[in-house]
């Protein structure tokens, strides 16, 4: 079992940053790959972006690529996801969730979420 949490929501302009964290309990968390969802009122949860269980690989949803970037500490059990020139439609629910790093594995642990809200 693999518990996450999420934090660094908030309330920030449009051009501003702001960086989630995402802490890890339970499982070897360098075991995991981990992943940033989104999900705005109305609409489908998204992919943000993934990263590999040792950061070697990170991906990207084309509407993030270059503004946000994925990080994580192993030694700390925590994935990062800095925002920078945020837009008014990055406003959503935040999610971290984590796959075990083998074939064919899903994402089946997420956190409760952390709202980001860019006003305009």
């Amino acid at each position: 079992q693999v518990h996450l949490v999420e934090s660094g929501g908030g309330l920030v302009q449009a051009g501003g940053s702001l960086r989630l964290s995402c802490a890890a309990s339970g499982r070897t968390f360098s075991g995991y790959d981990m992943g940033w969802f989104r999900q705005a009122p109305g609409k489908e949860r998204e992919v943000v972006g993934t990263i590999s269980w040792n950061a070697a690989r990170t991906l990207y949803s084309d509407s993030v690529k270059g503004r946000f970037t994925i990080s994580r500490d192993n030694a700390k059990n925590t994935v990062y996801l800095q925002m920078n020139s945020l837009k008014p439609e990055d406003t959503a629910v935040y999610y971290c969730a984590a796959r075990l790093s083998v074939p064919g594995a899903g994402y089946g642990y997420w956190g409760q979420g952390t709202q980001v809200t860019v006003s305009s």
